[in-house]
């Protein structure tokens, strides 16, 4: 199995520049928990529904103030439609997300993989992924 036969195609996106509430609109209107920050198609980001709570909300920060590029993860990981199921986990694994962007040949965003996505696919090494993507992390 790749990614392809698992990703939702095509994943709502926006650009650096782009307000936080209107994230939060699109993450609402899209039934979605990440938007994917793009520059010229190609992702330069990832803003999680997380990021919005811990990098502003939490610390006090005016949401209504900030743009995506101002909380947005970055760089962002990324694997490509022919990726296989296995190597998407390890990713998943070694960086603990919960979300992968996938890109195309150009390098340009085509769609996203959730932690959800795989739990449609659940075995054994799909069930050892969410428990070490779930693991708690260091504060940073």
């Amino acid at each position: 199995m790749e990614v392809r036969d698992l990703m939702t195609a095509d994943p709502v996106c926006c650009d650096p520049d782009t307000g936080l509430q209107d994230v939060a609109k699109m993450m609402l209107e899209n039934d979605c928990g990440a938007i994917p920050v793009v520059e010229d198609g190609k992702p330069t980001g990832i803003v999680t529904d997380r990021d919005i709570t811990c990098r502003a909300v939490a610390l006090g920060k005016n949401p209504l103030e900030m743009t995506a590029s101002d909380i947005m993860s970055s760089p962002v990981e990324t694997v490509t439609e022919d990726t296989s199921l296995e190597d998407l986990c390890e990713v998943m694994e070694d960086e603990q997300i919960r979300r992968v962007v996938v890109v195309d040949a150009d390098g340009r965003v085509c769609g996203i993989v959730a932690q959800a996505d795989l739990a449609e696919y659940a075995d054994d090494e799909v069930a050892e992924v969410v428990e070490k993507i779930s693991e708690p992390t260091e504060q940073k």
